[in-house]
């Protein structure tokens, strides 16, 4: 059983640490995509606890990919050279730096369109190429939350 909700991954462009220009939700590379949007760069700690499950549910589950979506405010875009360089250095793995993709632009837009009430969380997505959103939890991973996930996914393919 899927939680499709009413929220809908609105369209955003950004680009990945490698230099890649994508527009979401179009640009996803796999019909499904778990998505952690992060707000803030102290988030980066919370978006780690879930990697392991991103992982593993890209093995487990061939029609997924995840990425990391920092949402910038677009008043920080002048100093995008500085903050994504910053980030590149941090990550040295050039697949992470494929999958992360910053995006400078209104935060409350993308609040808005996500059903996101504050920035104080990450937020981790199941979202179609249509910009559909069949799961979301908030915050640092959670077993429950996890399993739900796979039990979602399971449902999907």
């Amino acid at each position: 059983m899927s939680i499709q909700t009413e929220a809908r991954f609105p369209p955003i462009t950004g680009e990945t640490l490698t230099g890649r220009t994508l527009t979401f939700p179009g640009d996803f590379e796999a019909p499904l995509n778990l998505v952690f949007v992060a707000f803030k760069r102290s988030q980066q700690s919370d978006v780690d606890t879930w990697l392991d499950v991103a992982v593993a549910v890209e093995s487990d589950f061939p029609d997924v990919r995840f990425y990391e979506i920092p949402v910038i405010s677009r008043l920080y875009a002048p100093a995008r050279s500085f903050i994504d360089g910053g980030m590149r250095v941090g990550i040295p793995d050039d697949d992470t730096r494929e999958r992360t993709v910053t995006v400078y632009t209104d935060k409350r837009v993308v609040r808005r369109a996500l059903d996101i009430d504050d920035e104080g969380d990450i937020h981790a997505l199941l979202v179609d190429r249509d910009g559909t959103v069949y799961w979301r939890a908030a915050g640092p991973k959670d077993n429950e939350a996890a399993e739900h996930l796979r039990e979602v996914l399971s449902s999907l393919t």
